[in-house]
């Protein structure tokens, strides 16, 4: 998907946009108007990655030009791997990801300065739209009488035995555990009569390895790559609910989206002595839901000749927009969640920092 929003003039910008140009202007804070006029920002953002995030980011765009009419937007979608290359390279200046970035994706600016891109999280994903960053759910068989189940529940069910796993850029021993952790039964979980016995029949995804680190197993597995040695694995989420229909034993995540009449989403825990939480528009919204998902902005954190440098201002009033009140407004009708302000407000402190080394050695 090409979408060249920021070759555009300021009247490009506005037309049939005329309406929102009021309570956005409004909506963002006195003292940024003041800044904006008086230092009036000027230049191309170079934008690339997720199409996901296509319809969200043109409503940033639009917003943002109304206060900054010197600055315009070539934005080029192609997909989130895209992205990272992209800021490698130096022909984008942000990267768009419905997904955090792999360390494997980030590679060529850490071998250039020895500094992580910097990532922002600009929206909560859907609670069940596909492609939006979805929550992931946590299916079982309609007949499986399992009241919920707690994050290191599902670890123990979908992973193995494992020395470690991969924090960022570094090998993390602090997951390690034996095979004595393992749940490999129903019964292991409490349930009695037909179920005490049977076996837990893991469904997912195809794996990423290797390199790649799934959400569900950076959330979940503490970025092990070692999975229940049952576990059948499906490329299509549709085939995988659809068998999971046919097998009372079976248990699988996916977006919300894939659901069926046959199986059911069960609630979560984030710790064993935690409420479960189901997974809701709301539990999604106010990230209460373990399970929640973020869309991410990634900007390069250094200069062209490997050195750590503070953002460029065009691109750091940009993202303080698209975290602003004003911006967060923006982000629901495009199938995301606005994030929780405190969220917001953390991510905005954070790009005002000075990029820091990260050695792998320390």
């Amino acid at each position: 998907m090409t979408n060249r929003i920021g070759s555009f003039s300021r009247r490009d910008a506005l037309r049939g946009f005329g309406a929102l140009a009021v309570p956005l202007m409004l909506g963002a804070a006195p003292a940024a108007l003041a800044r904006a006029a008086a230092s009036p920002l000027k230049g191309v953002i170079r934008v690339c990655g997720s199409r996901q995030m296509g319809n969200l980011m043109a409503e940033w765009a639009k917003g943002f030009a109304r206060l900054h009419p010197g600055v315009a937007f070539d934005v080029d979608l192609k997909g989130t791997s895209t992205g990272q290359f992209a800021l490698q390279q130096g022909t984008a200046d942000l990267a768009l990801s419905a997904r955090r970035a792999f360390d494997y994706e980030q590679y060529g600016i850490y071998r250039r300065s020895v500094l992580m891109t910097t990532e922002v999280a600009v929206a909560t994903g859907s609670h069940d739209q596909i492609g939006k960053s979805a929550a992931l759910a946590v299916f079982v068989h309609r007949d499986n009488p399992i009241a919920g189940l707690s994050v290191e529940q599902l670890d123990r069910i979908f992973g193995s035995q494992r020395a470690g796993g991969w924090g960022t850029m570094v090998w993390d021993t602090g997951v390690a555990r034996g095979p004595e952790q393992n749940i490999r039964t129903w019964g292991q979980l409490g349930l009695t009569g037909e179920w005490a016995d049977a076996p837990i029949v893991p469904y997912g995804p195809a794996g990423l390895h290797p390199g790649g680190q799934s959400f569900f197993q950076q959330r979940v597995m503490g970025g092990a790559d070692l999975f229940n040695e049952a576990t059948r694995e499906y490329a299509d989420r549709n085939a995988m609910v659809a068998d999971m229909i046919n097998d009372r034993f079976g248990i699988g995540y996916g977006s919300l989206g894939y659901a069926r009449p046959g199986v059911r989403a069960i609630p979560i825990a984030d710790g064993s002595n935690r409420a479960f939480v189901a997974l809701t528009r709301k539990s999604v919204a106010d990230r209460s839901y373990p399970l929640t998902r973020s869309a991410y902005i990634y900007a390069a954190p250094d200069s062209a000749a490997g050195d750590a440098a503070m953002m460029e201002p065009r691109l750091l009033a940009f993202l303080q927009y698209a975290l602003s009140p004003a911006g967060q407004r923006l982000v629901a009708p495009t199938g995301f969640n606005p994030l929780p302000a405190t969220m917001a407000a953390e991510q905005a402190a954070r790009i005002q920092e000075k990029p820091q080394v990260y050695r792998v050695d320390e």
